[in-house]
């Protein structure tokens, strides 16, 4: 199962898990995530959203802007959106809530790499316009641009991680834009949001594909076509998410994005049971 990134946009997802989990009886043996959509994937394993949803819509009421210039006298970040989304992990992700999430599947969390010999202060630049071009341009689901420019993508296994403030900074890692996140450096290396490589994390999907295995794919944006792989679906929106990436002042837009997955997934379940019933009769 995969989870692709999209910020406040990844709510979404959390939406129509719900809704599939309901429905059916979800247990994925391998799970990955990019960026805020790793965190969705660690929110739908634990089955937090219930307790999450209410205090990111509460921490999003507009109380702290998006750009904060009183913060120039603290410190040089006049984001808050970086430690407003880590505090929130740090209220449900502990060492017990760790051990939980490894017990449920193999979870994966997705960074890119930048290339050898480009600064790191460049690399967000380079990779976040490549990825900015070729979406606007061709709006593929599966970018290519990144890879070209010799980032490279790796997938972090939860498996490995002893305490939850491993897992916390690498989902910081994860979604890591500059100068919205900050830039953290797992296993001793700079590491730069999922996405850069590609939004929609399935190279390690293709392994179960492999095996005959069926695949699940959450988008958080609509795009024109969807590739076809045999085993793999993939469920995106039935319409744009209008809420912002990094917006930490419409918590009612990520409300909204959570109702629309409600409504998503309810309507792919409908779909799933008419086309079981065709097929029995």
């Amino acid at each position: 199962m995969s989870f692709a990134g999209g910020g406040n946009r990844c709510y979404w997802q959390n939406g129509v898990y719900e809704v599939l989990a309901e429905r059916f009886d979800l247990k994925p043996s391998l799970v990955v995530g990019a960026s805020a959509g790793a965190w969705q994937a660690v929110v739908a394993l634990l089955g937090i959203g219930a307790q999450v949803l209410p205090k990111i819509v509460a921490g999003c009421d507009g109380s702290v802007p998006n750009i904060d210039w009183r913060r120039r006298h603290i410190s040089h970040d006049l984001f808050p959106v970086g430690a407003l989304y880590r505090s929130l992990m740090e209220f449900f992700v502990d060492d017990q809530a760790l051990k939980k999430l490894q017990a449920k599947a193999r979870v994966l969390v997705a960074v890119s790499r930048i290339p050898r010999g480009l600064p790191t202060l460049l690399a967000p630049v380079v990779g976040i316009a490549a990825y900015q071009i070729e979406k606007h341009l061709f709006g593929p689901v599966h970018p290519r641009f990144g890879r070209a420019l010799g980032f490279k993508a790796e997938f972090l296994p939860v498996t490995a991680m002893v305490h939850g403030r491993e897992l916390i900074d690498c989902l910081i890692a994860s979604a890591g834009v500059p100068p919205f996140m900050p830039i953290m450096r797992p296993n001793g290396r700079v590491a730069l949001d999922g996405g850069l490589v590609d939004n929609v994390p399935v190279a390690p999907l293709t392994e179960v594909e492999a095996q005959g295995g069926k695949t699940l794919v959450l988008l958080s944006r609509l795009y024109r076509n969807l590739p076809i792989v045999k085993g793999r679906t993939y469920i995106q929106p039935s319409e744009r998410i209008r809420t912002g990436q990094f917006d930490i002042t419409d918590g009612e837009g990520i409300a909204a994005a959570h109702d629309l997955g409600r409504h998503d997934g309810a309507a792919f379940v409908k779909d799933f049971d008419g086309s079981r019933t065709r097929i029995t009769r």
